[in-house]
């Protein structure tokens, strides 16, 4: 059951229409430069090209769209062969003794943290978040802040800051603009905007208020960025407290303020919801709801819920019936191998070897234009189908 479990994971992560991480491709000065215009650390995969365990993350996590989602999001991603090239450069100051080794670099070259071998998507993106969290830059402006400095510059770096750590800031940027008689100053207006971490607050009303003054400051673009980052703070804020009156809060500010993104925000934060709730029905209801109206025709989306109601439901008939038919469709949408593999492995856990069988011959035949290990990927699968019939 374990194993079989893995595989469905594996194909589903696999789908061809994946967007994984983005590497930058530069000498590591370069490399450096760009963490340091886009205030965001560094990630790098020191590998070797013999190394299994390299190949392996290469493979299976690196093209995984959760985990490029994330790594594009946060840092500036860099692979290097260590072994050649600018990976002997990068060895000479970051020494390695196994491989993979993962470096987690902040902007000025030090060193937030390094894990040696190979990681699951899960692990992974866990460790990014480790590694964001050490960086905190706010302790240059808290000892400032807490003796008693007010400059407006050091309380806006404060803020910034603090945001970027994921730490409280609201009530600090309250305590300033209480102080403030004039809000619409481009200075406040931009306070206002950096401030406005959260959507269930004040300051994010005084973002609403004085939108169109920030926006000709800005542009309405970035505006509406952080109308989206704010709402999305209040929905995870919901989901970790279960309440669901926080979440309609933040679907309903969305609406309002950002409609166009509103139908695909609200069903990607119902199915996390309904996830963290643990409750299958209203989960599976959510995907299909958010697949009939965003991703009707996404092979890719198809493919990682059916994988998702599979690691968290398996043990429910009507969840893996549902699961089923989304690894069907996905199949069918992609006319992919791997899609039909998966198809294939949830037909065979449903009891329906037969139509399985059928499943990973027509898996089969795509395999063969894709060269030899995908063909014998195939096979494998079938010898062992056909060997418990």
């Amino acid at each position: 059951m374990i194993l079989f479990l893995a595989l469905i994971l594996l194909f589903a992560q696999n789908s061809l229409t994946a967007e994984g991480i983005r590497f930058f491709e530069g000498s590591w000065e370069e490399v450096l430069a760009e963490a340091k215009r886009t205030d965001r650390p560094i990630f790098v995969d020191a590998y070797a090209v013999w190394c299994g365990p390299c190949k392996k993350m290469a493979a299976e996590v690196f093209p995984d769209e959760k985990v490029g989602e994330f790594y594009n999001k946060h840092f500036v991603n860099v692979k290097y062969d260590a072994e050649k090239g600018e990976g002997l450069k990068f060895r000479e100051k970051y020494p390695i003794s196994a491989f993979p080794t993962l470096f987690y670099i902040d902007h000025t070259g030090e060193v937030l943290q390094q894990v040696k071998g190979a990681q699951t998507v899960d692990a992974f993106i866990e460790l990014g978040r480790k590694a964001l969290n050490r960086i905190d830059r706010s302790g240059q402006y808290a000892e400032a802040y807490e003796k008693g400095e007010r400059d407006p510059e050091l309380i806006l770096n404060y803020i910034r800051a603090l945001n970027k750590s994921g730490k409280p800031s609201l009530k600090i940027a309250n305590d300033y603009l209480r102080t403030q008689k004039d809000l619409t100053t481009p200075f406040n207006l931009r306070f206002i905007l950096e401030a406005a971490s959260e959507a269930d607050s004040r300051i994010f009303d005084l973002l609403v208020q004085y939108r169109k003054q920030i926006e000709l400051l800005e542009s309405p673009q970035v505006v509406k960025d952080r109308i989206k980052e704010a709402c999305e703070a209040t929905a995870q804020k919901a989901i970790e407290f279960r309440s669901r009156s926080l979440l309609d809060e933040a679907i309903a500010k969305m609406k309002k303020h950002y409609p166009e993104k509103t139908s695909s925000f609200a069903l990607q934060m119902e199915m996390d919801y309904w996830s963290a709730m643990g409750d299958a029905g209203r989960y599976i209801q959510a995907c299909k709801n958010y697949l009939k109206k965003e991703a009707a025709k996404d092979a890719k989306a198809y493919a990682r819920l059916s994988s998702s109601i599979v690691q968290q439901f398996a043990h429910l008939p009507k969840a893996m019936a549902e699961a089923e038919l989304m690894a069907k469709t996905a199949a069918e949408l992609s006319n992919d191998y791997k899609n039909y593999l998966n198809y294939a492995m949830l037909l065979q856990r449903n009891g329906k070897k037969e139509q399985a069988i059928q499943a990973a011959r027509k898996a089969l035949d795509l395999a063969k234009p894709q060269g030899e290990q995908a063909i014998r990927m195939v096979e494998f699968y079938l010898k062992q189908l056909n060997n418990q019939r």
